[in-house]
């Protein structure tokens, strides 16, 4: 079963890497640069997430798919609109709704952080999170204050839902605690 991965703000598919050499060689993973589908487009995030969604239309087979911030938004938007093609979802340090101070750690150029961040400031999955029916894990960094009380918020409306904090990491949980988080989510995923 496919496994994709997808990389925060700031991060390139390169961040996972540890994480992966933890998860094992025979797992069928996947690591999309994310920021190679605005070449020539516009930077916001309804063209991120179309990229993202004609990307997986490759795939005919439920899959499984990891996000981390940026990459857990995908996800999250991705699993609501297409539960049929889940196998299980693991957000890292993901928001369902924005506020404010998510945009205020977000590393891109000036122009395309704020046309991203103008994009995402309304998004709002909080009604729409009923529509998962996969196994969830919510995953934050013991460190990420930031993150830490979204997703126990977000693992309280999924019923289907577990946490895991990882001990010894903040937010980007893949460079901080990556062979913690690949045995996770190789457990996880029954890879």
């Amino acid at each position: 079963m496919k496994t994709i991965l997808l990389h925060g703000l700031g991060q390139t598919s390169s961040s996972w890497k540890n994480t992966i050499n933890t998860m094992g060689k025979s797992a069928d993973i996947l690591c999309p640069n994310l920021f190679d589908w605005f070449e020539d487009k516009e930077v916001c995030y309804q063209v991120l997430y179309l990229a993202f969604s004609e990307y997986c239309k490759q795939f005919s087979e439920p899959f499984n798919i990891c996000g981390l911030s940026l990459g857990g938004i995908l996800a999250l938007q991705y699993g609501i609109e297409n539960p049929d093609k889940i196998n299980s979802l693991a957000l890292v340090a993901t928001q369902y709704t924005m506020p404010k101070r998510t945009f205020e750690r977000m590393g891109l150029g000036k122009t395309d952080f704020i046309n991203l961040s103008k994009s995402m400031i309304n998004l709002d999955f909080q009604k729409e999170l009923k529509c998962i029916n996969s196994p969830v894990m919510v995953i934050c960094g013991e460190k990420d204050t930031a993150n830490k009380q979204a997703s126990l918020q977000l693992q309280s409306q999924l019923p289907q839902a577990e946490l895991l904090v990882i001990k010894n990491s903040g937010h980007e949980v893949n460079i901080d605690a990556p062979e913690d988080l690949g045995k996770a989510l190789s457990a996880f995923f029954n890879l």
